[in-house]
């Protein structure tokens, strides 16, 4: 996939909620993911047109990519603070490991969520068996009185949910990892009200899903077109909904399965500051996070960092064991500008 540098488009469209905000499409852009051997990514948040949908704050898309061509995933020791990782495979697997002494297989259909909260460090590697990888890395944004919260891992395996169509036939099916939605519940914590599902949508099948009004929501089209409230949002594009629709109408046009990533949450009302692996609130945390992540790992500081590294102790707890021969991922450099913090009120008010 090439770059894509499309403005993103709003279209209105009726809904039985009155007159809410139209349907806005967020273009991915193309990142490298990981050291030396990059894998790409299709990356929508955060995005310049929107930081965050609730506290969802990140979003990588990937693949199909075959593995024995672009390598996998590779991704060495790294650090995270003040957000929880979301990862969510459709085909392949990953092995994960943490500072924090967890190691779990993340496989098709089954949640993986790693808490960073202070601090963590772990590895992503994608297995030798993998031929095919594909799916979804995301982060959410803990709230201000959870961030500093110790570090943990959960996993789950939710069950498939029938989606009827408008007539009252099935014609899908919904997994829902985080949240509820559709009578079914995720027991996995979370830190704000937050939505997370799969959903899969048979051929010229259509769907209205009843939502929180109180959310905001994107949906991302994973492997085809979709339209959403009338809008033809195309494959890998982001759609985002404002708060207001008690109901969300889905539908697939095309003549193969269609599968969605729904993602929705409460307006997440703090501002934070987000620089490579880290959210905190503002440029100096970041500062120290990073100082913090060069000592653990041994690699030089940069000038006027001294002082952060020598009261941040052993922030991101023991550094992951090196299975697969690679180091751990030096923290890149600052920009020469202060970091701005993004979302919040503020952002929402003024774009």
């Amino acid at each position: 996939m090439s770059n894509l540098e499309l403005e993103p488009q709003e279209t209105r469209c009726g809904a039985d909620d009155g007159d809410v905000a139209g349907v806005e499409l967020i273009v991915p852009r193309d990142v490298p993911l990981g050291g030396l051997r990059a894998m790409p990514v299709r990356r929508t948040l955060p995005s310049k047109e929107r930081s965050l949908i609730g506290a969802w704050c990140f979003l990588d898309h990937y693949g199909p990519d075959d593995v024995s061509l672009t390598g996998g995933m590779r991704v060495p020791p790294h650090p995270h603070t003040g957000l929880q990782t979301v990862s969510w495979l459709f085909t392949g697997e990953i092995e994960h490991r943490d500072s924090a002494g967890h190691q779990a297989l993340v496989r098709p259909g089954e949640l993986n969520l790693m808490t960073a909260g202070s601090g963590i460090n772990h590895s992503e590697y994608s297995t030798p068996g993998t031929t095919v990888l594909h799916g979804a890395q995301l982060w959410t944004a803990l709230p201000d009185a959870f961030r500093h919260a110790d570090p943990g891992f959960e996993r789950y395996v939710p069950q498939p949910v029938a989606l009827a169509g408008v007539s009252g036939e099935p014609v899908g099916e919904a997994r829902v990892f985080l949240g509820s939605l559709l009578g079914d519940v995720s027991p996995v914590q979370t830190y704000s009200p937050l939505l997370g599902a799969e959903l899969t949508l048979g051929p010229h099948a259509a769907v209205v899903l009843e939502v929180d009004a109180t959310f905001e929501h994107g949906i991302l089209a994973d492997n085809g077109d979709a339209a959403i409230e009338g809008t033809e949002v195309p494959q890998s594009v982001l759609a985002y909904l404002a708060p207001g629709r008690s109901a969300l109408r889905l539908a697939n046009d095309g003549d193969a399965q269609l599968r969605l990533l729904l993602l929705g949450g409460r307006p997440f009302e703090e501002e934070i500051t987000m620089w490579w692996n880290f959210v905190g609130r503002d440029h100096d945390e970041i500062v120290g996070y990073r100082a913090a992540w060069q000592r653990e790992i041994g690699a030089e500081a940069a000038s006027g960092e001294e002082e952060s590294m020598a009261h941040d102790g052993a922030r991101f707890g023991p550094v992951v064991e090196l299975t697969h021969g690679e180091a751990a991922l030096p923290a890149p450099a600052l920009p020469h500008v202060r970091l701005r913090p993004r979302g919040g009120s503020r952002e929402r008010n003024h774009g």
